[in-house]
């Protein structure tokens, strides 16, 4: 049964040509074609044997999305829904500003993490993405925009990426290899409700990529609510793996708040929130709620007012972002959810 060439890495590639009686540097020289100059066709890879070739069509196929819709914001925000071969699709997101696209990738169907206010969850994990499906997302987005270059990557996209961890770690390492894309790895970042032994891993691994955790509340028990996986991970636990994450990689951790009417918005919100930042390394990014199917709605102004107003009296330095894409389907989730109802 022929294999998707862009489940593999490299290292694994140079294995598999090893074995079939191959030199090693094959692999290099197939990474090239693929990622660096964007030949799928094995027959066009002419520094290749004849063999080599014959061996590749015999045991390999190359697979690539196929583009179900796309919506374009006034913000320039651009949010593709990409079908699979399976029937299902997945969303990937390119985020424009100044000079920098950054693209937001999804790494599973769905998610089962549940958090009450992301779309994505509603309906449950259906599967994780193989390597292909990760890696085609950026393949495809960096070719529509060319010559313009895609300047930042997020594992932000549909689904929790530690949960599928050895596709994301995988797909990483295809993307940074020097051989093709050679992405530079502290432009990567991966996003995570808080799976401490997969940030555990990620220590140990030293890849280089940096960590976004979703936090949207420094009270345990507001964050159990509206993100059950606190009940398993509580801020107490995850708080001392971020601080030895950031000590081995040398860089801040990010935390993403949403900013939601009458949830987290207080100025008792903001004083937990200042104290719990304090013993991290970290960046701050306030996220104002993007209105969706869900019960949740942005907070007035007067709410983000008070709220911003306590964390600059305590020193917090904070982004405040509004959501990108507010007249599109742009929230994690929203456009595969309007497909899945028409469907």
């Amino acid at each position: 049964m022929k294999q998707d060439l862009k489940n593999f890495t490299q290292e694994q590639l140079r294995e598999i040509f090893k074995t079939g009686g191959f030199a090693h540097y094959r692999a290099k020289q197939i990474f090239a074609w693929i990622y660096k100059r964007r030949v799928e066709d094995f027959e066009s890879m002419t520094d290749l044997s004849k063999d080599a070739r014959e061996f590749l069509k015999k045991n390999f196929f190359v697979s690539q999305l196929e583009l179900q819709n796309k919506e374009t914001s006034r913000d320039g925000t651009e949010k593709f829904l990409f079908g699979l071969d399976d029937g299902s699709a997945i969303e990937t997101v390119l985020i424009p500003e100044g000079t920098r696209h950054t693209l937001c990738i999804s790494s599973q169907v769905g998610c089962k993490f549940k958090c009450t206010f992301c779309m994505s969850g509603q309906g449950g994990l259906k599967r994780n993405l193989e390597v292909s499906e990760i890696i085609n997302q950026y393949l495809y987005v960096v070719d529509l925009i060319s010559p313009k270059e895609i300047t930042n990557i997020v594992f932000m996209g549909v689904g929790e990426p530690l949960d599928n961890f050895e596709n994301v770690l995988k797909a990483i390492k295809i993307l940074m290899n020097s051989s093709g894309v050679s992405f530079v790895k502290r432009r990567i970042c991966i996003s995570t409700c808080g799976l401490i032994p997969e940030i555990k891993k990620l220590i140990e691994l030293n890849l280089g990529v940096k960590l976004s955790i979703s936090l949207h509340s420094a009270d345990e028990d507001i964050r159990s609510k509206i993100m059950p996986v606190n009940k398993k991970y509580p801020l107490g636990e995850l708080l001392p793996t971020l601080k030895a994450f950031s000590k081995k990689e040398r860089y801040p951790v990010t935390f993403e708040y949403v900013l939601i009417k009458d949830l987290n918005t207080s100025k008792g919100d903001a004083i937990k929130l200042a104290k719990l930042l304090s013993g991290v390394r970290s960046k701050l990014n306030l996220i104002i709620y993007n209105a969706s199917f869900l019960k949740y709605r942005p907070p007035p102004k007067e709410q983000i007012d008070i709220f911003t107003a306590e964390l600059k009296k305590r020193g917090v330095f904070f982004t405040l972002r509004k959501s990108k894409g507010q007249d599109i389907s742009a929230a994690c989730g929203q456009l595969r959810a309007h497909w899945q109802k028409g469907a």
